[in-house]
């Protein structure tokens, strides 16, 4: 439920993002001087500070500051409720599975997106089921000689989406896959391949840990 509240916020305020972007451009050359130069978080800001009512008898020049001031308000209203649902997921996670905060690239979304979608133990028999709900199992795609694994499009997106997140971080961050990844690309794999490949790996390393969680030490 978090994370779903979490997800709908976040878009909202990609959209209401957008919209203060394309009324700024088309608002009065008194209102969009303003915001001339300045980076999304800057617009916002100038915007919460707008004053309607200093803006004379002049209709559409008003209606301009009214309805972006009211614009950024709802984009920072939006942007509180997505990280007040962020913090109270990652306490979640912390009390919980809180080792999976510590493998490399995994945040809690990520963790929590993993920890949903795998519920409980025992409800994927193996990884390779793991990974045919979370779409990294390969799909073939051999052509004579050729031998080839295509984009594998089932399973849970969402899930999905959280593993690549890790790949990215790993391939941006982790030394070991960086590695992994230019010996693969010398074997001929494309970066799309590789990726793929590295999607697998870090799905049935998650499952693994979810599978076996750490022991409570001993209070003896």
């Amino acid at each position: 439920m978090r994370l779903t509240a979490r997800r709908a916020a976040v878009e909202a305020a990609t959209t209401a993002q957008r919209q203060l972007h394309a009324m700024v451009v088309t608002a009065p050359e008194t209102v969009r001087a303003r915001f001339r130069g300045q980076n999304t978080a800057a617009m916002i800001t100038t915007a919460t500070r707008l004053r309607p009512t200093a803006a004379g008898g002049d209709v559409e020049v008003t209606t301009a500051l009214a309805v972006l001031r009211d614009l950024a308000r709802r984009i920072r209203t939006l942007q509180a409720e997505a990280t007040g649902h962020e913090t109270a997921i990652r306490a979640i996670v912390r009390s919980w599975r809180p080792d999976l905060l510590a493998l490399t690239g995994v945040g809690p979304i990520v963790a929590a997106t993993v920890l949903t979608a795998w519920s409980h133990p025992g409800r994927c028999r193996d990884d390779a089921a793991f990974a045919m709900l979370a779409g990294t199992a390969p799909i073939p795609a051999s052509s004579g000689k050729t031998v080839r694994y295509r984009l594998n499009r089932s399973g849970d997106r969402q899930l999905n989406r959280a593993l690549h997140t890790v790949a990215l971080s790993r391939l941006r961050h982790d030394e070991r896959t960086r590695a992994y990844a230019d010996r693969r690309r010398a074997q001929g794999k494309t970066d799309r391949e590789i990726k793929r490949c590295l999607k697998r790996y870090i799905t049935r390393e998650l499952y693994r840990r979810l599978e076996t969680p750490p022991q409570p030490l001993d209070a003896s």
